[in-house]
């Protein structure tokens, strides 16, 4: 890597307000000024990126996905267009 070209690289508290999660990690993003900070439980202080969605509260890891009925959309395809003739 040429040196003086990358942003600095540190440690980032990753936070979902939704699940109630928060996990300190490595990221770029700890060079970004304006960054909240969080004391972390080690009683350092690290900068904060809120998130909308992660493993705690999207419905694929939570289990509460749902399926969508994909049965009957060819036949209400056929219904609304009419069906096609077979190809010769």
């Amino acid at each position: 890597m040429r040196h003086g070209i990358h942003p600095p690289y540190g440690p980032v508290v990753f936070r979902d307000k939704a699940g109630d999660l928060a996990f300190l990690t490595r990221s770029t993003l700890a060079a970004r000024d304006g960054l909240k900070t969080v004391v972390w439980e080690d009683g350092n202080t690290y900068p904060v990126v809120d998130v909308e969605i992660s493993s705690a509260s999207h419905p694929f890891y939570t289990g509460t996905a749902r399926v969508l009925d994909t049965a009957g959309r060819v036949e209400r395809f056929e219904q609304r267009y009419g069906r096609r003739e077979a190809a010769r």
